[in-house]
């Protein structure tokens, strides 16, 4: 038999009905066809994590959103190398076509 898996957001409507007490925990294993002890369980980790929510500074989220942009904004970066890098490829493949395999020599004079 293989184990039934919830994601978080199932879980917490449930534990946020049995919460409201309008029906009884038995009520609603049933109608979730879930254990009533897994409710319980349920709901004991989700009172001691309810401060979580509320967790975390101001400083802590400027810090994760500052991250989420420093990634953003490497990945522009390594996709802009990516595209600088084809296009070198592409000119020095027309430059030996065009000038002959010398062709750096030729244009590479000393400036002074």
């Amino acid at each position: 038999m293989q184990k039934r898996q919830f994601t978080a957001e199932y879980k917490t409507r449930i534990i946020l009905e049995v919460l409201r007490e309008e029906k009884q925990l038995n009520e609603l294993a049933k109608e979730h066809d879930i254990s009533p002890n897994q409710l319980r369980n349920w709901k004991k980790e989700f009172i001691e994590n309810a401060s979580k929510a509320f967790s975390g500074s101001k400083q802590e989220r400027e810090q994760k959103r500052q991250q989420k942009e420093q990634v953003i904004e490497k990945q522009e970066l390594m996709a802009k190398v990516g595209q600088l890098t084809i296009e070198n490829e592409w000119l020095k493949k027309k430059s030996v076509e065009m000038f002959g395999p010398d062709y750096e020599k030729r244009f590479n004079k000393p400036l002074f």
